[in-house]
């Protein structure tokens, strides 16, 4: 069609043309569609070409979710991948409930995710919910040594005050309830409901649990003194 123009307005034509096609591009990125199909269907190449083309990678869905956040809760490993390699990924931005992608990787058990983040200037610590409380509950070893290798709060109350070693006692395992102890964590804490780690583990019934913190509670508590006759 443009060959019968001049050459000025052919050159314009093309301009347009390329325009227009980059406009199609950049649309096309910014299509979250299209993003969360590549994060669901675990889809590294795809996930890599909208990011070239502009695409957000701390987009959200329509719960409030990051992208990287979306993909380490689906176990799209390769697409979580592709997300951390990018320049303009924000590693602790939030979902609507204040959770991290440090967070999901804690409770996920996803150990070389949690270390690229923690690389990336994640926090290990943070007000209220913590990854530490969600390490304690799934009982993941590697993970919870992970973060205590990185200064985590042993003690950190969640929004009511809840630790991460009542989190161990009520859903983790008693290895994460025994290693908890040996970093110095402090069984005496109650919750705003006025729970220990021990009630915890009566509440949820974890008797390898229960048994260790008995153990502590009584080597804690001073002997009675006698009366004076």
């Amino acid at each position: 069609m443009t060959k019968h123009l001049p050459a000025r307005a052919r050159a314009a034509a093309l301009a347009a043309l390329f325009a227009f096609s980059a406009f199609a591009a950049s649309a096309l990125a910014q299509s979250p569609g299209e993003f969360f199909r590549a994060i669901k269907s675990d889809n590294a190449s795809a996930m890599r070409e909208l990011l070239d083309q502009g695409m957000d990678p701390n987009t959200r869905d329509e719960r409030g979710r990051p992208g990287l956040f979306v993909a380490l809760q689906e176990e799209s490993m390769k697409a979580a991948d592709a997300l951390m390699a990018s320049p303009r990924l924000r590693p602790d931005e939030p979902n609507a409930s204040g959770e991290t992608p440090l967070m999901m990787a804690a409770l996920k058990g996803q150990l070389d995710v949690a270390r690229r983040l923690i690389a990336q200037g994640a926090a290990v610590n943070k007000t209220g919910w913590t990854p530490l409380h969600y390490a304690a509950s799934s009982g993941h070893m590697p993970m919870l040594e992970l973060l205590l290798e990185h200064h985590a709060d042993l003690n950190a109350p969640s929004p009511n005050g809840t630790t991460p070693l009542m989190m161990a006692a009520g859903y983790g395992s008693p290895e994460a309830v025994q290693r908890l102890l040996k970093a110095g964590a402090d069984a005496q804490l109650r919750n705003q409901k006025g729970m220990t780690a021990l009630d915890f583990a009566r509440r949820y019934e974890r008797p390898d649990a229960r048994a260790i913190l008995q153990k502590v509670k009584k080597q804690s508590t001073p002997p009675a003194q006698r009366g004076q006759w």
